[in-house]
């Protein structure tokens, strides 16, 4: 079982009392708030997805309150998550969610709208250009990626995962460093927003084809 799953797990277990620590040095640690992963979608997640075109995937979705929020709209969306525990969560809740690792094969590759990147999604795996690339090929051409990234001054770095367990590998993006992120990945940074304490990039694929 992956770190994060078995974090999912520990997390699950607490019923969102438990926090996500992400060690990035020997001093420095950032604490996330899993009780907002697993509490109803916020003012600011309902202004985040507003506008967004479907179809909507959701990588890295935990219990799927987005998808929820979407689908409650009538935007089709789906989740797809590497963690059994978090993709339980949304399923009891009725949300559409798949277990499944990224670069494994994703249903109805090349035809996504959207790709959200949220609560710090960006970060899967330590290397945010090869997760951007790997979400291009989900979108079809013209199709847009929402990352929500760390605050505006914390920097570019790699994150060790910590809940009581082995260290697992995640990278932090904030919006100063975000540009050649992007561009390696073969995307366009359309605008980026900075809204109650959380900072948001809207990312588009070229309408034409560009080099993998």
């Amino acid at each position: 079982m992956s770190v994060w799953a078995r974090a999912w797990e520990e997390l699950a277990e607490a019923g969102g009392a438990a926090r996500l620590e992400l060690r990035a040095g020997a001093d420095e640690v950032l604490s996330l708030d899993a009780g907002r992963w697993l509490g109803p979608p916020s003012p600011a997640d309902i202004a985040l997805l507003a506008g967004l075109d479907g179809p909507v995937l959701d990588i890295g979705c935990g219990p799927g309150r987005l998808v929820a929020a979407l689908t409650a709209r009538g935007v089709p969306a789906l989740g797809i998550d590497i963690a059994p525990a978090a993709v339980r969560l949304a399923r009891s809740r009725g949300v559409p969610v798949i277990v499944s690792d990224l670069f494994q094969p994703v249903p109805a590759t090349g035809e996504w709208a959207t790709a959200l990147l949220m609560d710090g999604s960006v970060g899967i795996g330590g290397d945010p250009v090869r997760l951007l690339r790997r979400v291009r090929q989900l979108l079809r051409l013209g199709g847009c990626v929402v990352v929500e990234m760390a605050g505006p001054t914390r920097g570019t770095g790699t994150a060790c995962v910590r809940l009581g367990l082995p260290a697992g590998t995640w990278a932090s993006v904030d919006a100063a460093r975000l540009v050649p992120l992007v561009a390696a990945a073969g995307l366009m940074l359309e605008r980026v927003t900075h809204a109650e304490g959380r900072s948001v990039a809207l990312l588009r694929v070229p309408a034409g084809p560009v080099a993998a």
